[in-house]
């Protein structure tokens, strides 16, 4: 199956989409149709690729459904970046027609780099408005594409230099959400909250392809607020939850257990969930967060914990049809609860980076990802995520995971989030700094909470400095952006 036959799974007369409108999955074909014929009257040819970027919305779907029917390759586009970083990705993806929510002005960045191909900015509020009575020859999806085909192209976060763009075919986007869904009962009678940006793998998979695969309803918030995204799940009877952890926490504070009544689902990803968090949601509505894990680059996930089988701080088993190891610096398999660099493999795992052959070769060794993350696993095939490797501090010849000390820090209750990393230190190569928000009503001693970690910890883990910050910087989908954290440090 290719990713935009999914929209044909549901039945014509049911809700697909619940939105600022309600769009049948007849109505849902329809608006795709009309879609492709603009876009083909606009250029957009069998292998072209196609940027797009817009908040959550119907008119995505539309745009990004049209663009694959037609043989093309999407590159969804983070709506939080600038101009420079916007220009970059086009140039990087020779990317030649934009779909766009808002008209930018590329000219001058696109030129910094070098890249001086016309781009045609297609301006969904612009052009969707006459779509409906516009006299456009109906254009057929394209027939001849193969399910190893390239569908889109993904650009990871670029913690460390230039994003680079993964090439995920139609067959590794079905073929996850196949397998997703043989974990979690997934039916026609669901109706699945996306607010996790759409631009995102995790959400792009989870609550858009693997709901529409069975014909279930999406409930479409355009971002994250708290009460408003507890009002609809509550108003909408929503089934199922896809969010990071820094969203449960703040919709556990704002939140009533009637509140989440419909919800069988809660499932997090994104980021490492905290124990507290994860104990204390369960405490508070009575349903346990299924934690998981997964990568651009896996289409994205890889495991997840089972329902009425979750082992906090695990990211559970891998999915049905996926492969994983955790293996030393000599690529061998070490034993039950070593510690050792995590590789999958797939039909989830991806073709490639885009035009990076040395990236790609790097990435995929011998048909396994390597997904630079530190992780063990236990006798019961659970997989517990340590810490990125870039992300280890090496103290006087120590290996320190700061994911340990940041459990501990997320259960001290002055504290409500915590992020540590590495900073350079002349006596033992690096130390630890630990960036903390406190919790409302406390403040900061560094004595004690030091006290606290040296009770619990070995000295040398213990970070050297605490820094208290009002806020953590994080991207869209919640996660902690330590590489600013860094930089802020040098």
């Amino acid at each position: 199956m290719l990713v935009h036959q999914l929209i044909e799974q549901g039945k014509i007369e049911q809700i697909a989409l619940f939105g600022k409108k309600t769009v049948t999955y007849g109505e849902l074909q329809a608006q795709v149709g009309r879609y492709r014929a603009f876009f083909y009257q606009q250029g957009v040819r069998q292998g072209d690729n196609v940027g797009l970027l817009a908040k959550n919305s119907v008119e995505f779907i539309y745009s990004y459904m049209a663009i694959i029917s037609l043989g093309a390759v999407a590159v969804p586009i983070n709506f939080q970046l600038v101009p420079r970083e916007i220009a970059y990705i086009i140039k990087d993806a020779k990317i030649k027609v934009f779909v766009t929510m808002t008209e930018f002005d590329l000219q001058a960045e696109l030129a910094n780099y070098g890249y001086h191909e016309t781009v045609n900015q297609l301006v969904i509020p612009k052009f969707s408005v006459d779509l409906d009575t516009a006299d456009l020859d109906a254009v057929a999806a394209v027939t001849n594409i193969s399910a190893d085909d390239s569908c889109v192209i993904i650009y990871t976060s670029g913690t460390t230099g230039n994003p680079k763009g993964a090439v995920l075919s139609h067959n590794n986007l079905v073929s996850d959400s196949e397998a997703f869904t043989k974990i979690l009962s997934v039916n026609a009678e669901d109706n699945v909250l996306c607010v996790l940006p759409m631009y995102h793998c995790f959400s792009w998979t989870c609550a858009v392809l693997s709901t529409l695969l069975h014909g279930a309803a999406i409930t479409i918030l355009e971002t994250f607020n708290p009460k408003e995204t507890v009002s609809a799940i509550r108003d909408g009877g929503v089934t199922i939850i896809y969010a990071v952890p820094a969203m449960y926490q703040l919709i556990s504070t704002v939140g009533r257990p009637e509140d989440f009544s419909k919800v069988r689902y809660f499932i997090s990803g994104g980021a490492s969930l905290p124990e507290t968090i994860a104990r204390n949601f369960q405490a508070k509505f009575g349903i346990p967060i299924l934690e998981g894990y997964g990568l651009s680059e896996a289409s994205p996930v890889v495991c997840l914990n089972r329902p009425g089988h979750i082992k906090y701080c695990s990211i559970g088993e891998t999915l049905p049809g996926i492969d994983a190891k955790i293996v030393n610096e000599d690529n061998r398999e070490v034993p039950t609860g070593e510690v050792g660099e995590l590789i999958v493999r797939g039909p989830n795992v991806m073709k490639g980076y885009y035009n990076l052959p040395e990236d790609t070769a790097k990435a995929l060794r011998n048909g396994w990802l390597h997904t630079g993350d530190m992780a063990y696993g236990d006798e019961d095939g659970y997989i517990f995520i340590v810490d990125r490797i870039k992300d280890m501090i090496i103290t006087s010849g120590e290996n320190v995971y700061p994911r340990e000390i940041e459990e501990l820090l997320y259960a001290h209750p002055a504290i409500s989030e915590a992020a540590v990393i590495g900073i350079p230190d002349k006596l033992r190569g690096q130390a630890g700094r630990a960036y903390v928000v406190i919790a409302e009503g406390h403040t900061l001693d560094k004595k004690a909470l030091r006290e606290y970690l040296s009770n619990r910890l070995a000295a040398y883990k213990v970070p050297r400095e605490f820094v208290q910050v009002e806020a953590l910087p994080k991207n869209s989908t919640g996660k902690i952006m330590k590489r600013l954290l860094r930089e802020e440090a040098v």
